[in-house]
């Protein structure tokens, strides 16, 4: 009798470990819309970014910090212009899925699967095409194309936050160990210092 209780019991608690699995999404709106700051101005999405940098790209965000209107709506949108050959370095989104139009140029545009594949998923897209980068996964674009290119790209998160990869990796605060980079990356530990020091 004691095996079979601490059988159900065991079946019992795999269920409700099965059942409760959860999910996490920006919130359901308590009313059809929620102001944060009635004295904002709206953003422009159609000035131009400043590409004269070092990856040749300028993100233009209107996110819930930018546009307090969004608040609750779980959307936002972003504006990428690229110098020729720019890139929007790899990135991910860990609060949102993004989906991204070309209005002007050819951009080369991937992701990369999820460990253990990491299978890069990549494609040319011109005026009018649209591609789409799941949420979380590592993603990028880069102007292929024979001049100035434009992206508008939507996101699902109100606040759907970027993490770029080199950034976070050779330019944390403080710095992560260089040893623990030079292994994970397969570098001496000198190369490692400076990316940390560029980053």
């Amino acid at each position: 009798m004691a095996n079979q209780f601490v059988l159900v019991w065991s079946l019992l608690l795999t269920a409700l470990t099965v059942c409760c699995l959860t999910s996490a999404s920006d919130p359901s709106p308590l009313q059809d819309f929620c102001v944060a700051d009635s004295n904002s101005q709206g953003i422009g999405l159609h000035i131009p970014g400043n590409t004269a940098n070092a990856v040749g790209s300028a993100v233009t965000s209107a996110t819930v910090t930018q546009i307090p209107g969004l608040n609750t709506l779980g959307i936002s949108m972003v504006r990428v212009d690229y110098a020729p050959w720019g890139i929007n370095p790899p990135h991910t989104h860990p609060r949102g899925t993004e989906i991204l139009t070309v209005i002007k140029g050819t951009l080369e545009v991937g992701f990369v699967t999820s460990n253990p594949d990491n299978r890069l998923i990549s494609k040319i897209l011109r005026k009018g095409d649209v591609f789409v980068f799941p949420i979380g996964l590592i993603h990028f674009q880069r102007n292929v194309g024979h001049g100035n290119a434009v992206a508008i790209a939507a996101l699902s998160s109100q606040n759907p936050g970027v993490i770029t990869v080199a950034n976070s990796v050779f330019g944390s605060k403080p710095d992560i160990s260089a040893d623990i980079l030079a292994k994970a990356f397969q570098l001496d530990e000198s190369i490692v210092r400076k990316l940390q020091w560029t980053f």
